[in-house]
């Protein structure tokens, strides 16, 4: 085993975080496409630790249930009092059962900008300098409030963390801060918790402790300096979870432009930390990039669009859109203003157009939408032509039908598909039509009742009228001119 990959990561997941005045365990909330300890545990998995351990206890059958769905092989322990965060360690190492040869590495579950770079460099950090307990700290603008990084001036080897009420002025000059993350050495925790004392003001197994109990066994204390000091920060109420947001989203949307991506606006972009990107996409103002999203080369999303668990083919165009798990072709264009539901799968070159919803329906190569319909539940093949205002009538109150449109199809506007119904390849259908009968190849569907004019009705049925007014006077003027 390489002397960085820790035996086991621990990460702290079982408070109550009161401040978030939710019913969702802080841990739960999300930012970026995944949960604050889901961040923690996909950083954790860049270690490839051979366990990790998530503490549980406020909501633990919450946080359980999420673990095992989205990160499957994450083991938990239960801590059934919160009684500090030396206890939470403890009750990991006992779910663990044995005794853990290595780095054990401690994380807090809601530190969701923590990277597993920063991880890999405090591994290495404690590997290089032989430390017994390597802390990762922070150089920041202002360390009010924090515990203070008290260094050796020869050595470089932690003293002390001195919180800052207890600090001197020398001290609280001090911009090195604790973290509260901590690689051990796993032969030595164990035995150290279990000198870990109660007699504090809370009455709780302080994880920090254990630095002194190590340091006075004689045992050497270093750290870590994170390269960015965002890094270490942790979310406690709404307005932390927001400031996380925007900085996560700043992280993205750089690493995305500096990979070759054009995004015009980056102050109103959103996007998820599952979104994908191929070089020379453009993102306009006013995108959510959402979920397993991918844009591809040349494709350009927005303004004002919306999309998740979508593919963008290459050299798509997509404008004032919202999509769901759908799939844009290659070349194709969709938009303005209109919605893909899950399911729609828009073939290269096609065309889904203003105000046109669609929904588990697969639209071939070519095919165009253009205007103001509904399709839904539907097969339309290659280089077909829906007229606007077409409605796929797919569901009967009962039960959903499915409509199939051929290839080289050309239907009218004001058309209603009234499922199950097939139109064949290169069929025509008239506008105003309603299509209850399959339509062979080749065929032309007419669909409606023959146009009858009843002359004089106006002036019978609505005498007086502004209208019966309007159709006098055209009729005079006729008369006049004859």
């Amino acid at each position: 085993m390489s002397a960085n990959r820790p035996a086991a990561v621990v990460v702290l997941a079982a408070g109550e975080g009161t401040r978030m005045k939710s019913k969702t365990p802080k841990v739960l909330h999300e930012i970026a496409g995944r949960s604050l300890v889901g961040h923690v545990v996909s950083a954790a998995r860049e270690l490839d630790p051979e366990h990790l351990v998530v503490v549980v206890g406020h909501g633990r059958e919450q946080v359980r249930a999420h673990l095992e769905e989205h990160y499957a092989g994450t083991r938990t322990a239960v801590q059934e009092q919160q009684n500090g965060t030396g206890h939470a360690v403890r009750m990991a190492l006992e779910e663990l059962g044995q005794s853990l040869e290595g780095p054990v590495v401690v994380v807090c579950g809601d530190t969701p900008l923590l990277s597993g770079e920063t991880l890999r460099g405090l591994t290495a950090t404690h590997a290089a300098d032989g430390n017994a307990v390597t802390v990762l700290s922070a150089e920041v603008p202002d360390s009010t409030g924090y515990g203070r990084i008290v260094r050796d001036g020869v050595s470089g080897a932690v003293t002390a963390i001195v919180e800052h009420k207890d600090a001197s002025e020398a001290q609280r000059a001090i911009k090195e801060i604790n973290s509260g993350v901590f690689a051990f050495d796993g032969g030595l925790l164990a035995d150290a918790l279990g000198k870990v004392r109660t007699d504090n003001s809370q009455g709780e197994e302080y994880l920090t402790d254990v630095l002194g109990i190590l340091r006075e066994a004689g045992h050497r204390v270093g750290a870590s300096v994170a390269a960015d000091h965002r890094e270490i920060l942790g979310i406690n109420n709404r307005v932390q979870l927001a400031q996380a947001r925007a900085l996560l989203n700043e992280r993205l949307l750089v690493a995305a432009m500096t990979a070759g991506v054009t995004v015009l606006d980056p102050s109103s972009v959103l996007v998820d930390v599952t979104v994908t990107f191929e070089r020379d996409a453009v993102i306009h103002p006013g995108t959510q990039l959402l979920g397993a999203t991918h844009v591809a080369e040349d494709a350009e999303v927005g303004p004002n669009t919306r999309l998740r668990d979508t593919v963008v083919g290459r050299g798509a165009r997509v404008d004032n859109t919202v999509a769901d798990s759908s799939v844009i072709g290659e070349g194709a264009s969709v938009g303005p203003f209109a919605y893909l539901r899950p399911g729609t799968r828009l073939g290269a070159k096609g065309k889904i157009g203003t105000y046109v919803e669609t929904k588990n329906a697969s639209i071939g190569e070519g095919t165009k939408v253009p205007h103001l319909s509904y399709v839904g539940d539907a097969t339309i093949g290659e280089y077909s032509n829906i007229g606007a205002a077409s409605v796929f009538v797919n569901y009967d109150g009962q039960k959903k039908h499915h409509t199939t449109i051929g290839s080289h199809c050309r239907t009218g506007s004001d058309n209603m598909f009234v499922a199950p119904v097939t139109v064949g390849d290169g069929a025509y259908t008239a506008a105003g039509s309603v299509i209850t009968k399959d339509v062979p190849p080749g065929s032309l569907a007419v669909a409606r009742g023959q146009q009858r004019n009843i002359e004089g009705w106006v002036a019978r049925k609505r005498p007086g009228s502004a209208a019966a007014q309007a159709a006098q006077a055209a009729a005079e003027g006729v008369d006049g001119e004859n």
